[in-house]
């Protein structure tokens, strides 16, 4: 691996494990810097994003380890009919929406590289932009309207959320973004909409991850290199996800969101102008 390959590999685990935690989609970050760096296509840069995922899943399962061994103690005693009370309702919401997810997600990830492979250099950049401002605009209403003292989740929250988190593969949509807003709409409190969301991503983004390399195998990088990548993300994701939670009553995380979207359409507006590609 030469000093390029490992400089863009570290790039993007920064950028993963920076970014998955915020509004900010880290697929399309990725995704982004893929094209705009490396080279590489539409399609390939999108495959990469999710399988980077991996990275971020890890750095997830080790900050909520608390959280998963309780889960796994609680799993042999659970019973439909208190599905979502005495104290089973974050495994049955854990549970109901990591297959409403897989479910979303398979569709989605088949839909997406269709349309990933229709576009190209500046028309991609700028759809993950508008996809981004969406996700901030979102965001926006839900710390408006999102006030609630909502203690556990319900069935509708396991179904919306895994629906949410299933469309959040398309570039630029934000997975956190998206399934904490719908949270937070529904009346949880800010600290425990990133609590579930963050848990929830852990399946989600191995499956992804999963999904691509039985489908693609590992492409964009040479297995050296995507190992980097992936050790990076999971060391960062690690190291900001508890700043993140304690900063969450605190940080506008949608001004974030909406502002690199902006980046992104004048970028690659300015791309199709040019009449440039980078790469793709």
């Amino acid at each position: 691996m030469d000093v390029d390959a490992a400089a863009l590999a570290i790039l993007l685990g920064l950028v993963q494990g920076l970014l998955e935690w915020l509004p900010v989609s880290s697929e399309g970050g990725v995704a982004l810097a893929l094209a705009v760096l490396g080279g590489e296509g539409a399609v390939d840069a999108t495959r990469f994003a999710l399988v980077l995922h991996a990275g971020t899943a890890v750095a997830a399962l080790s900050f909520y380890r608390a959280d998963v061994v309780a889960f796994a103690r609680q799993t042999p005693s659970w019973r439909p009919r208190r599905a979502f009370g005495d104290g089973q309702a974050d495994l049955t919401f854990f549970g109901v929406a990591t297959l409403t997810s897989g479910v979303v997600g398979v569709g989605v990830y088949l839909a997406i590289i269709e349309v990933a492979s229709e576009l190209a250099g500046g028309a991609f950049v700028a759809a993950v932009g508008g996809l981004l401002v969406v996700t901030g605009l979102v965001q926006r209403v839900a710390e408006d309207w999102g006030l609630g003292d909502r203690e556990t989740p319900d069935a509708l929250d396991a179904v919306l959320v895994g629906a949410m988190q299933g469309l959040a593969l398309l570039p630029g949509v934000s997975r956190s973004g998206t399934t904490v807003s719908a949270l937070l709409l529904r009346g949880h409190d800010g600290e425990s909409s990133l609590r579930l969301s963050f848990l929830l991503s852990i399946p989600a983004s191995l499956g992804a991850g999963l999904l691509v390399v039985l489908d693609a195998g590992v492409p964009a990088l040479s297995p050296v290199s995507a190992l980097l990548a992936l050790a990076v993300s999971a060391v960062v994701g690690y190291l900001t996800v508890g700043a993140l939670v304690a900063l969450v009553q605190r940080v506008a995380f949608w001004r974030v969101c909406v502002g690199f979207g902006a980046l992104a359409l004048v970028s690659g507006g300015l791309l199709v102008l040019a009449g440039g590609s980078p790469g793709l």
